[in-house]
């Protein structure tokens, strides 16, 4: 699907479920493939991100079995142990996602093989000495290019438990430190600067190895064994996040999303919604393989805006460009800081939203940390031609925003959105009224 237009429309209703969430998919995969045994993992996320974590395990030898459809997919995961990894003759692909980059990363580190792990054009242009930095002091050798992007070769090393403090607020570099930890004797510690999504932690929990947490510290400690599990993924909150946009961009509109993940760490961006004048309404909640789950309704509201920037931005970074894109839609507009971090993504979100709201006739400041979208006063929005760069969450963004222009937008290489969300697109045309 190289374009996709977009016509105005008059209202979202009715009741979705979206795909497994990605963040939690990888995780799980990762440690059942640590574990001795076979784990069954339901509700794995269909996103291209969470098949590449898959292939590269498939690599080190671990046995991958997948059925079901994209909202009802299951794997299963056949671990050998901690040292039951195989080197791969090849290099492994992470392709565009980072997160598996990252976290695998980890994890090779502490092998008694050398590895490859490399990406695609994008994901070999995203920083990686961050990742490179703490591994090295455990013991690892990683060699990247310019010393800080992939491809990575990875020697594998005997690690030594460390006490590290993030730079920058980074769930990725967090979870990278913990699974390397796991190979690790004695306790390592990971200080945050403030707290970032808690999955990787959640999910040790699950495989049998508990994590502990002081402030803004958590120890895991390591070579402790991981048991095999049957676990269910629940709906991912980022994916779900376009939808409740959109409901805030078209009068009249309401949608229930069913269960869908409801992790502390994640629901910011429902306080933010809230925050800001949002009917949302938490239906049921429930657990779901240690996470919380359940349903979310909304409803229609006009949103006042306002300046997002501090702790909060770190708990917000999948959701933000979906809300600067909400801001022609709200009063006073949006305004981000504190969000350089956006840069360094799948593309530099900040140069790209703000190229593609501004084609649509939005009022748009950019800013060396974020952006400033001017709300209703600056006027409707107008049909344009939109280019996400291959960037998914640009795709999709610019998607809610088109819903409300005067005129069809048309986005090209809309394809893009199978790196999280393949049925994105089919999904919004069955809850849009026009």
């Amino acid at each position: 699907m190289s374009k996709r237009t977009i016509a105005p429309a008059r209202k979202i209703s009715g009741v979705v479920e979206v795909p497994g969430d990605k963040s939690i998919s990888h995780r799980y995969a990762l440690l059942a493939a640590l574990a001795r045994g076979r784990s069954e993992i339901a509700g794995y996320a269909a996103a291209a991100d969470c098949q590449s974590t898959l292939g590269c395990l498939e690599r080190l030898g671990v046995g991958i079995e997948r059925s079901g459809g994209a909202n009802g997919a299951s794997v299963a995961v056949t671990g050998a142990g901690l040292d039951g990894l195989r080197r791969s003759r090849r290099a492994l692909d992470a392709q565009n996602s980072g997160t598996t980059m990252r976290l695998l990363t980890g994890i090779l580190a502490g092998q008694s093989f050398d590895s490859t792990i490399t990406g695609d054009a994008s994901l070999r242009k995203r920083p990686m000495r961050r990742v490179i930095e703490p591994l090295t002091q455990m013991g690892a050798r990683i060699a990247g290019r310019d010393g800080n992007f992939a491809p990575l070769e990875i020697h594998g090393s005997k690690l030594q438990a460390i006490h590290y403090t993030l730079p920058v607020a980074s769930a990725q570099v967090k979870s990278a430190v913990l699974l390397a930890g796991l190979f690790a004797e004695g306790e390592t510690a990971v200080e945050e600067p403030v707290c970032t999504r808690d999955h990787t932690e959640v999910a040790l929990g699950e495989f049998g190895v508990a994590t502990r947490r002081t402030g803004r510290t958590v120890f895991v400690t390591g070579r402790k064994p991981l048991e095999a599990r049957r676990l269910t993924v629940p709906g991912d909150l980022s994916s779900a996040a376009f939808f409740l946009a959109a409901t805030f961009v078209l009068p009249d509109s309401d949608l229930l999303v069913h269960s869908v993940g409801l992790n502390p760490t994640r629901t910011a961006v429902l306080d933010v919604l809230s925050g800001r004048g949002a009917k949302v309404k938490i239906v049921s909640v429930h657990g779901e393989s240690g996470e919380l789950a359940g349903d979310v309704a909304v409803q229609y509201s006009p949103l006042t805006g306002g300046v997002l920037s501090g702790a909060i931005v770190a708990q917000l970074i999948d959701e933000l460009p979906m809300l600067a894109a909400l801001g022609p839609y709200t009063q006073d507009g949006v305004e981000i800081r504190d969000a350089s971090e956006l840069r360094l993504k799948e593309s530099d979100r900040v140069a790209v939203l703000a190229e593609n709201l501004r084609r649509m006739g939005a009022h748009v400041e950019e800013r060396p940390d974020g952006l400033r979208v001017e709300g209703r006063s600056a006027g409707q929005l107008r049909g344009a031609e939109i280019d996400p760069v291959g960037d998914h969450r640009m795709a999709m963004a610019c998607a809610i925003a088109a819903l409300g222009a005067s005129s069809a937008s048309t986005i090209r290489n809309a394809g893009c959105v199978a790196i999280s969300y393949p049925d994105f697109f089919s999904l919004l045309d069955r809850i849009v009224e026009r």
